[in-house]
């Protein structure tokens, strides 16, 4: 399809991207970003490309992402819990500033013929173009105008601020602190020889017992009494350097979704359209990833409306997912510190394979020595060589619970007629939910909980994390019922941890 005007509301990296895409396929069309702050406004630190993204820019434009890598700072990942460490060596992670990014994304557009207006407030409605592009943000004014875009958000329970400091860390790290008012865990990575991104989440009742919730300053640039307290409690991580804030302030996490992404000619790209927690990646990621769909949409549909269409189908299932991903993630970051007993390699299985994207056997392909460690640590022996069928020796542990010894980690089948066994179904929608915490009060009672449901791959996933909470709060048994195809997820869920014994049926 041949497009003669296009215009961009939104000059973020998402905007900016597709109107460079866009151009690149429509040489003579006229393409206009409108952007309402300055070239050199942005908010935030650094943004990180994992491999897979990387990956996908290149596919669609080798250009802009060789400029974007020249410009990145190459890191690994870790966890520290106390003085235990565990590495692992990505050596494709990266991390870019994002004044850096905006600049070059900038750059590239200008370079295949995009116009870019800066101090431009618009209204889509009176613009004049075959498609409108809003690539306005998490607050767009665009959705918030149109209730056809049918968009729902929903509101974390935890807190968390974005900001930075002034040296390179080492490496990208994950670091729980915990202060007299409860615990702080810190998301760091760096991103430039001299810069490192800090967020930092807590829960409500440590937000509140530390003061956080009185502090009362509209008129500063961020809660630097925040800040203060936070340098302190993280001060061996940060080696004497200070946190720099950026308008920083405590946030909880919005997740946006829109029953439809375009409306007539306007379409939602990024954040405007969906979030996905920061825990699994960027909506920086996301929104040129959807830039990616919607160039393709366009050069092969008749008409624009077909484009839009084909666009949301073709996208919208991968969103989804990462939402649903996302979710699980946001709630076990909330949860954290429950699991601070764990050995630290045992805990990075528990991050890895938390939201069923990454399953245990390619966790232990791409990191076997952290991998193995971790699963050693579960089965509570020394962690020697590994064993050539993970998933059979995960199940062929023993378990000794209570005044109760069992040969495997499969659950005898009389267990769950035992009178002791509580059989519970497990059917919610999240496992922190209030009908989740009713079985997770109900379980407290119990010597055994039986967990059954549904067999979808989803389901099966909830049912654990409700596993583990009862594991978290009561000296129940916990067994957990899962079908033949979901036998990976069981054994995940057992180094990790998210329950004691399983039922692979089949």
């Amino acid at each position: 399809m041949k497009l003669d005007r296009v215009a961009v509301v939104g000059g973020g990296p998402g905007g900016l991207y597709a109107a460079r895409l866009l151009k690149l396929s429509n040489p003579a069309a006229d393409i206009t970003v409108y952007e309402q702050s300055s070239p050199d406004t942005t908010f935030g630190f650094g943004v990180g490309l994992a491999s897979r993204t990387q990956r996908n820019l290149r596919a669609a434009d080798a250009v802009s992402l060789d400029a974007i890598v020249a410009e990145s700072y190459s890191h690994e990942m870790s966890m520290q819990v106390g003085d235990r460490t565990a590495r692992l060596a990505h050596g494709d992670l990266l991390a870019i500033a994002r004044t850096s990014l905006l600049s070059i994304l900038q750059e590239q557009a200008l370079a295949a013929g995009v116009r870019l207006e800066f101090g431009t407030r618009c209204d889509p409605a009176d613009l004049d173009a075959d498609v409108v592009i809003a690539a306005d943000g998490i607050n767009s004014a665009t959705r918030q105008a149109e209730p056809a875009f049918g968009a729902d958000t929903t509101t974390g329970s935890g807190l968390y601020l974005w900001c930075g400091t002034d040296f390179a860390l080492s490496s990208a790290i994950f670091v729980p602190v915990t202060t007299e008012h409860g615990t702080f865990v810190a998301h760091a990575y760096p991103y430039a020889p001299d810069r490192s991104t800090f967020l930092i989440e807590t829960n409500e009742e440590t937000w509140r017992r530390a003061g956080f919730d009185t502090i009362d300053d509209p008129t500063g640039d961020s809660d630097e009494a925040s800040l203060r307290y936070l340098e302190k409690a993280f001060a061996e991580t940060l080696q004497g350097h200070e946190l720099i804030g950026n308008r920083t302030r405590w946030m909880r996490f919005r997740t946006v979704s829109c029953r439809n992404w375009a409306v007539g000619n306007v379409v939602l790209l990024g954040d405007a359209a969906h979030t996905a927690h920061y825990s699994i990646g960027s909506g920086t990621k996301l929104a040129m990833e959807d830039a990616i769909a919607l160039d393709d949409a366009l050069a092969h549909a008749d008409t624009v409306t077909d484009a839009l269409v084909e666009y949301e189908r073709v996208r919208r299932p991968a969103v989804e997912h990462l939402q649903q991903i996302a979710r699980r993630s946001e709630h076990w970051w909330e949860s954290f510190p429950l699991r601070m007993h764990l050995p630290v390699e045992q805990l990075m299985v528990a991050y890895m394979t938390r939201a069923g994207k990454v399953g245990l056997e390619r966790f232990l392909e791409s990191a076997p020595a952290v991998a193995w460690r971790g699963i050693a640590a579960y089965a509570q022996v020394d962690a020697g060589s590994t064993p050539s069928d993970i998933t059979a020796w995960v199940l062929e542990q023993p378990l000794n619970h209570a005044s109760a010894t069992f040969t495997s980690r499969i659950a005898p089948a009389e267990l769950r007629d035992e009178p002791s066994t509580t059989v519970l179904s497990v059917d919610v929608e999240s496992a922190w939910n209030e009908k989740a915490t009713a079985l997770v009060d109900e379980a407290s009672a119990c010597a055994t909980v039986w967990l059954t449901g549904l067999d979808d791959r989803a389901a099966v996933l909830t049912r654990l994390d409700v596993a583990e909470r009862m594991m978290m709060t009561s000296g129940a048994l916990v067994v957990v019922e899962v079908p033949e195809a979901c036998r990976p997820d069981a054994v995940a869920g057992l180094v990790s941890a998210r329950t004691h014994l399983v039922s692979v049926e089949s």
